[in-house]
């Protein structure tokens, strides 16, 4: 009687990101982790409307704009 190979026992959910990681890395890739404002939080929200006031108020907004018009190809937008 031909008995069946023995199931490798389940792996964690550690081991399994571990080759994960493993297998990404050996394709040329690294981890890099991005830091965001926090927009759920009502003081930063706050911060970022006021620097986008600021912003808005910038003395060449109207020289970048029409810098962007003359050198920006608008044809694939539909």
């Amino acid at each position: 009687m031909a008995t069946t190979p023995k199931k490798a026992p389940p792996r964690t959910p550690q081991q399994r990101m571990a080759a994960r990681r493993q297998r990404l890395r050996a394709q040329g890739l690294r981890p890099v982790q991005h830091w965001v404002p926090d927009v759920r939080n009502p003081k930063i929200r706050a911060d970022l409307r006021r620097q986008a006031r600021l912003m808005a108020r910038h003395p060449e907004n109207d020289a970048v704009d029409a810098w962007i018009e003359a050198v920006y190809d608008w044809s694939d937008w539909k």
